[in-house]
């Protein structure tokens, strides 16, 4: 407490739990997040006298507090006595006899444990130092006397304690009797009218929808489905959970917010009538049971985009609606991995910052524990050194050890009550937002409802493409009005342009593009889902590509299964159809078959898909299936424990795959300039975006404070994107607006005008003039920054002097200067690009361009040079590394096998310019060169700053 009381609170039954949450809650949202504060009224206001009460006394403890505890607790309070061979073990122990006997309030031992055994003293203390934020050398009484906290024998406690003390440690233990499994999850009441209820508010929702969208009359097997669907979610209640979803999704639209839902339940029939996803389900072969199952007992869970610069509006309209002691958002744990371990041990043994960043500079994500030493030594540093060796033993000891609690990207859970009572809520570091304290499993675990209220800047760029389409061109565009099935749009995937594109615009997608030619909406569902670890893992990419060339090679064990992969030609790609094979061939029943699926998602963490391996082998064998089928259904089975997407997932990207390619494809310009505005997002920086709209004929201008509003927004018949003020490092939207309004009144003809009228400081004038954004009225960058050094600050009567002054005859600066300077200050240059500044050095080594090399015979050995754009190894490829380099002509794609990345480990993760040797592999319409040599080529550009978008 804040006057210096100290006592633990333990939860015996269900009633003391819920005040001890709302005691937590209380401490935690009284203050910051990361500390608390409680004092003496919040203890007697939440009722926790239903709890034990251990008190713990220290040399400031006395009657007076005694006397309030006993006030408050009566005969649920103890003194805890605790022992760990510390000199004044015996003196507390005194005091503590004396004030139980003075108060009546008996004794009970106890251990105040920090670990399990006495040898984790190293870690302990230096956990210690990191949550304190200070070194261990810094630390002195902070840290435990010896190592005595540690989980003792009961023969090792009876040397130490009373057997009374002792005896009271099982009475306390018999009266805490609570368990999690005793909290029960009520749905909020605001969903269903006063005149409804849940049941024939969803159905008259649903059929209201239904009506919207078969305007003529219901299919048939439309109808069946909604009937199936909504007898099942009436057997087991799930209509406010739907109805909740649905009001979220009201909302959105009624604010022009993009939204979509994912998920099995999102593209369920009930939730197309409501509007939650534009997924058709009477075009897929959707497994009710994915989501929702009598036997799985838990509520179905509905992933719902919004544009991630509009969540918020969501996200405060459930704080508004169901206020913040009933809404929060789930936490998210966050574990240390090698480099966050690094950093957080290395400062608490007191190393220096730059030696930290330098060992992290040369690590990558697929180094091996064992090999954290190599780096070291690499590194410069003595492995042999005490301090090295320790950071490497408690590197590898708090590896995986939680590091703090985040926000999670968007599960709230919305309770009937107070949501306190359920589980404790502390602040975010955000303002206006709530957390509880439980992570996503933890909520699954309790049975918790959770509803992903998620960002996605692909609806972002969507909505705003719309809009710079209607404004310049007064044509409206909707998800729902996107022509379908447009052939020129599939032609332009089929050749992999799809850079800036939905879920299609990475490397891997890239490369498959060509080979699977996408010529339909579901062509694009099973792309989307094909390149994933799962289908990867589990060899179902080649057999499926195989059969799409060869179509004679499609066979099907049965005519049962033929109804389950005829649409994937034989080969499961989804999870709905691993369970329907297990229902099908090996007799699951449909909750059992769920159970399968979680079992595949989470197998690789708790190994616990194996006890399926028998019953599907068994069943199938009963059922006719050969034993060599069996075997490889169960290989699919764990490929998916690497991530493999149910079909409703990738229905749900596929539909903006395709929406995003149609705005690539017939408005260039819009989307690309709508991408810009959006970022940061997707595999590629503004520069690739940018160079990307240049090779599709879309004219680009600098940006100009004469002309340039804070985004990039389009301009002329064209129309022509121009560049906006956020492109610009350093330049804040509050100047941008300053400027935009000067605009609204007068021309901007002159950097002393623009600095008076704008009130702009020299700083804001500095990074206008290094990003030529002054151009238009200065003459050059040369120029720009005299004047802008020429500028007085304002004075408070005097105003801002103003001395004409000659401009000198500057020279104006070299194309590589101003290239570079752009890169410096824009990430981009729209003069040209730096390769073209090496292109006449380049050609003489025979380095050819990105658009030469597809001239180049496959195998042929060629020299290639770029801008690192990207690198990813994905835990997938086998320890290889892909990398795209940029020049001026385009993207080239290495691949580098784990032998030359070894040899050229440093290089290859510390450059950002490459001059790379090896063979040319061109198959099947895709590109690559086999990687032998890297050579650094930076320092012929050397005030070059360029920054790789990486992913694992």
């Amino acid at each position: 407490c804040d006057d210096g009381l100290r006592f633990v609170l333990l939860a015996t039954d269900r009633k003391s739990y819920a005040c001890l949450s709302r005691l937590i809650t209380r401490s935690r949202t009284s203050s910051e997040k990361g500390s608390y504060r409680l004092n003496r009224v919040d203890v007697e206001q939440l009722f926790v006298s239903t709890c034990v009460a251990l008190w713990l006394v220290d040399s400031v403890s006395n009657h007076q507090q005694g006397d309030w505890l006993k006030s408050v607790f009566q005969k649920n309070l103890w003194i805890a006595v605790e022992h760990h061979y510390l000199p004044n073990d015996k003196l507390k122990f005194s005091r503590c006899r004396s004030l139980s006997k003075k108060l009546s309030i008996p004794l009970v031992a106890a251990g105040d444990v920090h670990m399990h055994c006495r040898s984790r003293r190293m870690v302990q203390d230096t956990l210690t130092a990191i949550r304190r934020n200070t070194p261990l050398s810094e630390l002195g009484y902070t840290l435990f006397a010896n190592g005595e906290r540690h989980l003792r024998s009961r023969h090792t406690l009876s040397k130490i304690y009373p057997n009374k003390l002792l005896a009271a440690t099982l009475n306390i233990a018999e009266q805490c009797v609570f368990s999690l499994d005793e909290l029960r999850y009520e749905y909020p009441r605001e969903v269903v009218p006063a005149d409804h209820t849940p049941q024939s508010w969803l159905r008259l929702l649903t059929e209201q929808g239904a009506a919207e969208h078969w305007p003529h009359g219901l299919p048939e097997k439309v109808r069946d489905l909604i009937e199936h669907e909504l007898s099942l979610i009436a057997e087991l209640n799930y209509e406010p959970y739907f109805l909740t979803v649905y009001d979220l999704v009201r909302f959105a639209r009624s604010r022009d917010i993009l939204c979509q839902g994912r998920g099995s339940a999102a593209n369920s029939a009930v939730c197309y009538c409501l509007g939650i996803t534009a997924v058709d389900p009477s075009r897929m072969t959707l497994l009710m049971e994915r989501f929702i199952s009598r036997e799985r007992n838990e509520p179905p869970d509905i992933d719902i985009d919004f544009e991630h610069e509009r969540r918020e509006e969501v996200i405060q309209y459930i704080y508004q609606r169901y206020g913040r002691d009933r809404a929060a958002l789930a936490c998210s744990v966050i574990s240390y991995r090698r480099r966050s371990a690094i950093r957080d041990v290395g400062k608490a043994l007191g190393m220096r910052l730059d030696q930290i960043d330098r060992i992290n500079q040369l690590l990558h994500w697929r180094d091996k524990p064992e090999q954290l030493a190599q780096r070291l030594d690499e590194a410069g540093f003595d492995v042999k050194n005490l301090k090295v060796r320790q950071l490497l033993y408690l590197v590898k000891e708090i590896m995986g050890f939680p590091r703090h609690l985040s926000q999670h990207v968007g599960g709230f859970v919305i309770a009937r009550d107070g949501l306190s009572s359920l589980v404790p809520i502390e602040n975010c570091a955000m303002p206006e937002r709530n957390v509880i304290q439980w992570d996503k499993d933890d909520l699954e675990t309790l049975g918790l409802i959770k509803v992903d209220v998620l960002a996605l800047g692909m609806l972002t760029a969507i909505r705003k493409s719309f809009d710079l389409i209607k404004a310049y061109s007064g044509r409206q565009w909707s998800l729902a009005t996107i022509p379908a099935e447009d052939a020129k749009t599939y032609a332009m995937i089929q050749k992999a342009d799809t850079i800036g594109v939905s879920q299609i615009e990475s490397r891997a997608q890239m490369s498959m593009l060509p080979r699977l030619k996408p010529a339909n909406y579901y062509d694009l569902v099973i792309e989307v889902a094909i390149v994933r670890p799962g289908p990867i893992q589990g060899d179902m990419v080649h057999p499926y590509l195989q059969r799409r060339q060869r179509p004679e090679l499609v066979e099907y064990p049965s005519p049962e299964l033929e109804v389950v992969l005829k649409r994937t030609l034989g080969v499961p790609i989804f999870q709905e159809q691993v369970m329907q094979i297990a229902m099908v061939a090996a007799g699951f029943s449909a909750g059992e078959a769920d159970q399968l699926r979680r079992a595949m998602a989470a197998w690789k963490r708790r190994g616990n898909i194996d006890k399926f391996e028998q019953k599907l082998k068994q069943g199938m064998a009963k059922n006719g299936y050969s034993k060599d089928f069996s075997e490889r259904i169960f290989k699919h089975i764990q490929g998916f424990g690497d991530y493999g997407f149910p079909e409703s997932h990738a229905a749900s990207f596929a539909l903006l795959s395709y929406i995003s390619s149609w705005l690539k494809c017939h408005e260039p310009a819009a989307f690309t300039c709508a991408l810009l505005n959006s970022q940061p997002m997707g595999f590629y920086r503004p520069a690739q975006l940018i160079h990307d709209a240049q090779r599709h004929g879309v004219e680009v201008r600098p940006v100009d404070v004469r002309f340039s509003y804070w985004d990039s927004s389009l301009e002329g018949d064209g129309p022509a994107i121009r560049i906006g003020l956020r492109q610009i490092k350093g330049v804040r939207k509050e100047v941008a607006q300053k400027i935009i309004e000067l605009r609204k009144k007068q021309a901007i003809v002159s950097v002393h005008a623009l600095a008076a009228h704008c009130d702009l400081d020299r700083e804001d004038l500095m990074a206008l003039a290094a990003a030529d954004a002054l151009k238009g009225v200065s003459g050059h960058r040369h120029i720009a920054h005299w004047q802008v050094a020429g500028i007085e600050k304002s004075l408070p009567l005097l105003g801002r002097p103003n001395f004409n002054e000659a401009v000198p005859m500057l020279l104006a600066p070299t194309q590589q200067v101003d290239v570079l300077k752009d890169y410096a200050t824009t990430e981009h240059s729209l003069r040209a690009h730096p390769l073209s500044l090496m292109r006449a050095a380049l050609t003489k080594q025979n380095v050819v361009t990105a658009k030469d090399l597809w001239q180049c015979a496959n195998g042929m050995k060629v020299s290639v040079a770029g801008l690192i754009v990207g690198r990813q190894s994905p835990g997938t490829a086998s320890g290889v590394m892909f990398v795209t380099l940029e020049d001026e002509m385009g993207l080239v794609n290495l691949i580098v096998w784990p032998k030359v990345i070894e040899r050229y480990r440093s290089l290859l993760l510390t450059s950002n310019l490459l001059l790379v040797k090896g063979y040319v592999q061109q198959v099947d319409g895709v590109l690559n060169v086999i990687c032998d040599e890297f050579y650094d080529v930076s320092p012929m550009l050397l005030d070059l700053k360029t920054q790789s978008r990486d992913f694992h």
